[in-house]
C-alpha cells in the first residue's frame, strides 16, 4: 500500500508540474499569437518566441512520452501553430525576377559610440556597403569615423549625431539630400534621398525607444507607429537599423503588412541573432532589420561582429528595380 501511495504522490506530482508548465506555455503563446503588446514585459515575452516554440515541441512531446495525453496534445498543438509562424524564417523566399541597381545596405547601433570605428569601415569595405545607417551616432564616433577613413568609402553624409544613444546618421557612396520621414521622438532617426544611378532611394535609419525600460512601452509603440509606410506610387523606401523589436512583435508585422518584406526572412536568416553580441543573457534575438520595400528582389543578408557595440551590424544586397 505505501509504495501504491508513493507511486500516486509521483504521478500526480509530475502531472502537477506538467499542467503548469504548459499552461506557461500557452499563456507566452498568446502573446504572440493575439499580437498583445500590452506591458513591456509581454513584449519581452514576445521576443523570446523562438524559443518557447521550442520548449513547447520538447514540454509537448514530453507529456506524450508520460501518458499524460490532454497536456501533450494541447501543447502540441499550440506549439506546431508556432512552429508554422517561426519556422519558415529559417528557409529562404523565392526570389521575385527583378532588374535594376544593386544596392548594399548595412545598419550598425555604436553603443553611444563605443563602437570600434575601424572595424565598422572594414566591414563596409569588405561587404562594398553603398549605404550605411547607424544609431547611436555620438560627436566622438564621428570624429574617430574620421580618422578611421569612412569618408574615402562613403563621402557623403547625414549626421545627427549627439552625446549619448539619441543620435543617428546616414553615409553613402552616392549623394544624399535628408528628407524627414518621421513624427519627432527621443532617439532621432535621420532619413534621406539617396540618389542612385538609377531610380532613387529613400532609406530611414531607424531606432525607436526600446519597450521594456521602466517607463513602459509606450513611446516606443509610437515611434513604431510613425515609421513610414512604404508608398506604391512614391521612390523605393528601405528601414534599416535597430527596430528592438523582433518579426514576432505586432509593430513589426504591421510593417511587413505595409509592402516591406525583412530582407534576413528573405533568405533564410531570419532567425540569426542580432542582439546581445558574444552573449548569451538575455537570450540573443533579432532585433536589427533592413526592411526593403516588396518590389526590390534581395539576395543577399549577413550579421557583422562589431567590436564594441552590443549589436551585430545587419548588411543586405538587393536590386532597386526601374520603374
Amino acid at each position: 500500500m505505501v509504495d501504491i501511495e508513493e507511486r500516486r504522490t509521483r504521478r500526480g506530482g509530475t502531472t502537477f508540474l506538467l499542467v503548469v508548465a504548459a499552461i506557461a506555455f500557452v499563456l507566452a503563446a498568446c502573446t504572440r499569437l493575439l499580437g498583445i503588446d500590452g506591458s513591456r514585459h509581454m513584449l519581452a515575452t514576445t521576443a523570446l518566441t523562438p524559443y518557447f516554440t521550442a520548449a513547447g515541441v520538447v514540454l509537448g512531446a514530453l507529456a506524450l512520452l508520460l501518458r499524460r495525453w490532454v497536456v501533450g496534445l494541447v501543447t502540441l498543438l499550440v506549439a506546431v501553430v508556432l512552429v508554422a509562424a517561426v519556422a519558415p524564417r529559417a528557409f529562404p523566399d523565392s526570389r521575385p525576377v527583378g532588374v535594376g541597381q544593386d544596392v548594399t545596405v548595412m545598419a550598425a547601433n555604436l553603443l553611444v559610440g563605443k563602437a570600434e570605428a575601424e572595424a565598422v569601415v572594414a566591414a563596409v569595405r569588405a561587404h562594398d556597403v553603398d549605404v550605411l545607417a547607424l544609431q547611436e551616432l555620438t560627436p566622438a564616433m564621428v570624429r574617430d569615423f574620421e580618422r578611421a577613413g569612412l569618408g574615402k568609402v562613403l563621402p557623403y553624409r547625414h549626421f545627427l549625431d549627439e552625446p549619448g544613444g539619441s543620435g543617428s546618421g546616414i553615409a553613402s557612396r552616392y549623394p544624399l539630400f535628408p528628407r524627414t520621414l518621421t513624427p519627432p521622438s527621443k532617439l532621432r532617426q535621420a532619413g534621406a534621398l539617396v540618389d542612385l544611378p538609377g531610380d532613387d532611394l529613400e532609406i530611414l535609419s531607424v531606432h525607436p525607444m526600446p519597450p521594456v525600460v521602466a517607463a513602459g512601452p509606450e513611446n516606443w509603440q509610437r515611434d513604431m507607429a510613425g515609421l513610414p509606410k512604404r508608398e506604391i506610387n512614391g521612390p523605393v523606401r528601405v528601414l534599416a537599423g535597430d527596430f528592438n523589436a523582433t518579426l514576432d512583435h505586432v509593430g513589426m508585422r504591421r510593417l511587413l503588412n505595409d509592402g516591406y518584406v525583412d530582407a534576413a526572412d528573405q533568405v533564410g536568416e531570419g532567425l540569426n541573432p542580432t542582439w546581445p553580441s558574444g552573449a548569451l543573457w538575455p537570450p540573443p534575438v533579432a532585433i536589427d532589420h533592413v526592411l526593403v520595400d516588396s518590389r526590390c528582389p534581395v539576395d543577399t543578408f549577413a550579421v557583422v561582429d562589431i567590436p564594441g557595440s552590443d549589436h551585430r551590424a545587419v548588411v543586405s544586397r538587393f536590386v532597386v528595380p526601374a520603374r
